[in-house]
């Protein structure tokens, strides 16, 4: 009987793009070729969608009669980029093999931003670099070219966002702990934004990185059937490299990056939005920063709950979201988790005046260690609601608690992520609690809904384990029965060793006779 052929699961196309890539890349650091592979990609993406409106220009039908397919006005009104003749896809691609291929892409970068005032310096000028092989550059771009087959933009920008922001983890994985200084793991991004639904309102973010935050909570939002209008997005990032590519990662989703501003102060020293009262606040500040120009600060009108420590931002990061939080914001971010606990310089008191006096704190999730790609330290979820001040929400004098360490699953012997039904199963307890409208229990293990007078008894610390208990299996533990298990098995282990000595004995008795 002849074998079934054997089913070989094709990988997905952006895996596919990115061992080729990784391939081309030979000996250049993965920090470094980010900013080629990307550049490339966005350049794609905007010359794809100029490309397709010049041909609807240039056929002249319709609304289009007369119009002239050289007016960068005509692709303005349109929300499009206008790609000038040195800097279109197709010129580029027939200069491919060309040893100075570096310098004609670098051109058409300039080109671009020369046009468009909103991508003056964003755009990588990096190409020309004597260690990046022409002949490698001219893979690329052939690579590149076979992204978004077909001549819908709608299809251009989706496929090439979803790549984008897939090159964007594997570029963070790769780099190891300095890419976590750009990227949020994006299973953490997915469940900040389920647990916050920002359906509508201002979005931001005060430590953007390369901005997933705004990309998810977009995504979010035509997801659900929403209108992406509806929202609007503010944010703030003081390495510029990483400004830079968040401006391109947004602009390839075609979201209005306008308001996303860097400085290199950052947002305590020189907060770009001061004026802003955001409706939801989804963030990642830097774990533990010690160099914050805390001393600086200290009259800071910011602090309203208790000045923080020079030594440690994160309740400065606290207080800086609650700052800018509306009178029914939501803000989802996470800390290291010693913030759950501390008490040096101040931060027991601040974390007790945002509970007992603020009641702002609505729910923590203890994340699964091995999330970050920057850091080991173990960090947690803290979603805070102004609401709960204004007599709407049906638990407002009680917080709840998710211990959500046993969950996730390893993606490489360094990376644990998130699973969908992971993400769910958490948002779902949460808007479960919140709302009053689905059905919320308690779980062993898992989550507890914890009175802030219970809190106030612990000493307000919030750690979800010291709530949550463990779970059933673990509790129902028998400690004194185990023991004798495990006491019977060692004192027949030792029988049976004495047994073999003994026979062992003997028998060296018999050859010695």
């Amino acid at each position: 009987m002849a074998k079934a052929p054997k089913v070989v699961k094709e990988e997905p196309l952006e895996t596919q793009l990115w061992k080729a890539a990784d391939k081309l890349r030979k000996n250049i650091d993965a920090a470094e070729y980010k900013h080629v592979v990307l550049g490339l990609i966005f350049l794609k993406y905007i010359s794809d969608a100029f490309e397709e409106h010049f041909a609807k220009l240039q056929a002249g039908e319709g609304e289009y009669a007369g119009a002239d397919p050289e007016d960068k006005d005509e692709y303005q009104a349109e929300n499009i980029f206008f790609v000038p003749a040195e800097a279109r896809w197709s010129f580029l691609l027939a200069k491919a093999k060309q040893p100075d291929i570096g310098t004609f892409v670098d051109g058409a970068m300039d080109a671009i931003e020369k046009e468009n005032p909103s991508l003056k310096g964003v755009l990588p000028k990096v190409f020309a670099r004597q260690n990046l092989d022409p002949t490698c550059l001219g893979g690329l771009i052939d690579l590149v070219g076979n992204i978004a087959l077909g001549d819908a933009k709608a299809r251009s920008a989706d496929v090439l966002g979803h790549v984008f922001e897939y090159f964007l983890g594997e570029f963070a994985l790769a780099e190891g702990k300095q890419g976590g200084q750009f990227y949020t793991p994006r299973s953490i991004v997915e469940l900040l934004v389920a647990m916050l639904e920002p359906y509508k309102g201002r979005v931001f973010d005060p430590c953007c990185g390369s901005g997933g935050m705004f990309v998810q909570s977009e995504k979010f939002v035509e997801e659900h059937q929403g209108r992406i209008n509806d929202i609007s997005i503010y944010g703030q990032e003081s390495n510029q490299t990483t400004w830079r590519l968040a401006k391109m990662n947004l602009a390839i989703r075609g979201i209005d990056s306008s308001q996303v501003k860097w400085n290199n102060e950052g947002s305590f020293l020189n907060d770009a939005h001061k004026d802003l009262k955001a409706d939801f606040i989804i963030a990642n500040p830097p774990f533990n920063v010690s160099d914050w120009s805390g001393e600086l600060l200290r009259t800071d009108g910011r602090w309203q709950y208790g000045t923080p420590p020079a030594g440690n931002a994160n309740f400065a990061w606290l207080q800086h979201f609650i700052y800018h939080l509306s009178p029914m914001g939501k803000a989802g971010v996470v800390l290291a988790k010693g913030a759950l606990t501390s008490k040096t310089s101040g931060e027991g008191e601040i974390r007790e005046n945002l509970i007992a006096d603020g009641n702002l704190i609505d729910c923590i999730v203890n994340c699964p260690a091995k999330l970050f790609l920057n850091t080991q330290i173990p960090a947690a979820l803290w979603f805070m609601n102004r609401a709960r001040n204004n007599g709407q929400h049906p638990r407002k004098n009680e917080i709840l608690f998710i211990d959500a360490r046993n969950l996730g699953h390893l993606i490489n012997r360094r990376t644990r992520e998130l699973s969908h039904q992971d993400i769910q199963q958490i948002a779902d307890t949460y808007h479960a609690w919140r709302t009053g409208e689905g059905h919320y229990e308690d779980v062993k293990g898992f989550c507890a809904s914890v009175s802030v007078e219970r809190v106030a008894e612990l000493d307000y610390v919030l750690t979800p384990g010291r709530y949550v208990g463990l779970p059933d299996e673990e509790d129902d533990f028998n400690f004194a029965e185990r023991f004798a298990a495990l006491k019977a098995e060692f004192e027949a282990q030792l029988l049976e060793e004495a047994q073999l000595n003994q026979a062992i004995a003997e028998n060296l008795a018999k050859v010695k006779i």
